[in-house]
């Protein structure tokens, strides 16, 4: 059983995996109930936010 969500199915992974993908939305919902945001940012189940961090390109 995955140690994330007692609805997930087994995986070999420690790392949640996608329950429901909305790219044209720009987000991805995880097993452990995390949303994950195009530009890197997350909703995380306990309410937690984690601000984007993407890397600067240099020019």
């Amino acid at each position: 059983m995955c140690a994330h969500r007692t609805s997930c199915d087994p995986t070999d992974s420690p790392a949640p995996h996608v329950v429901a993908a909305h790219p044209e939305q720009g987000w991805t919902l995880l097993c452990d109930g995390s949303i994950v945001f195009d530009d890197t940012g997350e909703l995380r189940p306990d309410g937690r936010i984690v601000a984007p961090h993407r890397l600067a390109v240099a020019a």
